[in-house]
């Protein structure tokens, strides 16, 4: 066999160009054959094809979770189901998949129509679909906010996006364009209209050519509401001193939300008070906090130029927050003097960090530092990223450490909590889609996930019991508490780090509280990433928590940790 191999070796050294032809003959053959390979048919499936073990479990593909638990199970991808999932597309997948696979014997535009029906059941949790509408280029149906793409668009990002900002209908179109509003303005027209495919969603109906298929959105917290790019605030009792309170007052006969918004906005002023036929504009302020709502019906005079919408009354003034920026909380600068004690913000990965820097930058007027660098943090405005932690020209400093000797090394600490099953997705997102980016479904998909989840799951717990035990002087703050009520968790974050605020600047941060660092919703996961084995397991962890916190005469986790 050597002896054959040299002559052939010999053989093709002796003349090269014949190498090189019986190279490019070999390779031409193989991307013949991997292009055939690519054209050849899908079989058809017949109904009775349909495998309704679907997503059964195969026996002995467990991974392994600490030790003997398990984390979750393989699932069979026979030819079978492969090929029905590639004819039907991702509708096809559910409990429903047999009924669903039915779908496929009817053609054209009624069958699209009919897959765009069951898809729509499945949605009525976030949406209610409203009918299939027609649509001009010169006079919009939806005459909210738009956006396109071309390649990705689904019925669930359509609606998410006009659910983020408060809209009450979304429509998709031409299978790639989302259009919100806050009213239907054209005429209900058939289903079989509505026929064209989601461009990211295979089987989903987004419209036809000019017509729309529109949802009503069920908004999940009238806090979340908006009027185009203006924040629904609430209903608030008429404030004592008016005048001290929304220096600025103009009458409108014909008030709409828009106007009143637009007034504000260019009088550069942060807050619109709707009062019926008269528009307010202001801070808020001692005078005017916007800590006690009123129920919405107080407020619930209509407009008089707009059908839709509430203008409240002389004594119930409905508040929006226009987009004028509030600048006096805006100024940050280093500690004049260094710092004679190191205050850690410490938290899990995920758990809100950035956030709370940013929150307290606002509210003290001084950077805060880090244990680490990221330089797109700093490029973001958080200066204090390029300092040592030990400088003492901060005025805190965050870090996820959890050891002994790291958590000695500081005198206080504020110990920010959130619950786990949270913590864990934010930080899955921020490693590998960035601070304010999205891991890919690829990513969740596959062993990326269980293996993050295998080696964070048990820090989150030993990262608040290292702190409980180590930590010297340590404020516990629940994220969830901190969203809840950020003015009196603020206040008691910047009690311990030993700066006097005043009470205005604290309202002012919370007008501005989001900043930078918040991830938009438009790629929110459709199903829940944690399996049973997982579920048990993070729950054991909870309780763990609970129980230590408890022990110390602290309040326990929040209740929303559990059950799940």
């Amino acid at each position: 066999m050597a002896k054959l191999w040299f002559k052939f070796q010999r053989y093709f050294r002796r003349k090269p160009v014949r190498f090189f032809t019986f190279l490019v003959l070999y390779l031409t053959a193989g991307s013949l054959v991997f292009l055939h390979s690519g054209f050849v048919g899908q079989p058809a499936v017949s109904q009775n094809q349909a495998n309704p073990a679907v997503g059964a479990p195969v026996e002995g593909a467990e991974l392994t979770f600490l030790g003997d638990l398990n984390l979750g199970r393989g699932f069979r991808d026979t030819g079978e189901v492969s090929s029905i999932a590639r004819r039907y597309g991702p509708w096809f997948k559910g409990k429903d998949g047999n009924e669903r696979a039915k779908l496929g014997d009817y053609g054209g535009a009624w069958s699209r129509a009919l897959k765009g029906r069951v898809v729509r059941e499945k949605e009525e949790e976030r949406a209610k679909y409203i009918g299939c509408y027609l649509d001009d280029t010169q006079s919009r149906a939806l005459r909210g906010v738009s956006f396109f793409d071309y390649k990705k668009m689904t019925v669930f990002r359509c609606q998410d996006n006009c659910a983020e900002r408060g809209y009450l209908y979304a429509g998709l179109e031409f299978g790639a364009e989302c259009y919100c509003g806050h009213k239907i303005q054209a005429a209900n027209v058939s289903e079989a209209e509505c026929d064209m495919d989601c461009k990211g969603e295979r089987g989903s109906v987004c419209g036809g050519a000019n017509r729309l298929s529109v949802y009503r959105l069920q908004l999940a917290q009238e806090s979340a509401r908006r009027y185009g790019s203006a924040v629904f605030r609430g209903c608030f009792h008429r404030p004592d001193n008016l005048s001290l309170a929304l220096p600025v007052t103009a009458a409108m006969p014909n008030m709409s939300v828009d106007k009143c918004v637009d007034l504000c906005t260019e009088k550069e002023y942060p807050l619109a008070a709707l009062a019926g036929t008269a528009c307010h504009c202001g801070f808020p302020t001692t005078r005017f906090p916007l800590h006690e709502r009123e129920d919405e019906q107080l407020c619930a005079q209509k407009c008089s130029a707009e059908e839709f919408e509430s203008c409240g009354t002389p004594s119930y003034f409905i508040v929006y927050q226009t987009q004028v920026q509030d600048n006096r909380c805006m100024d940050r600068r280093f500690l004049p003097a260094k710092s004679k004690q190191l205050i850690a913000l410490a938290s899990f990965p995920g758990a809100g960090n950035t956030w709370a820097r940013h929150l307290i930058e606002l509210a003290t007027g001084f950077y805060t530092g880090s244990y680490y660098f990221d330089g797109s943090l700093y490029n973001k405005g958080f200066k204090g990223e390029r300092d040592h932690w030990r400088s003492g020209r901060t005025i805190c400093i965050k870090t996820h450490e959890s050891g002994q000797k790291e958590i000695e090394a500081f005198d206080a600490a504020i110990l920010l909590i959130r619950n786990p099953y949270k913590a864990l997705m934010a930080e899955f997102n921020r490693k590998y889609g960035g601070h304010i980016g999205f891991a890919a479904h690829a990513h969740w998909k596959g062993k990326e996930w269980p293996e993050f989840v295998r080696n964070y799951a048990p820090w989150w717990a030993t990262h608040t019991l290292d702190w409980l035990k180590f930590g010297k002087k340590v404020l516990v703050v629940h994220f969830e508490d901190l969203k809840r009520d950020l003015f009196v968790q603020l206040g008691r974050m910047v009690g311990l780090l030993g700066v006097a605020v005043r009470e205005d600047r604290l309202l002012c941060v919370e007008s501005q509280k989001d900043g930078n660092f918040k991830r938009s919703g438009l790629r929110k996961l459709e199903y829940d990433p944690y399996t049973a084995d997982m579920q048990r397991t993070i729950s054991a962890y909870i309780k763990t928590v609970d129980a230590a916190l408890r022990g110390r005469n602290l309040t326990g986790v929040p209740d929303d940790y559990y059950p799940r």
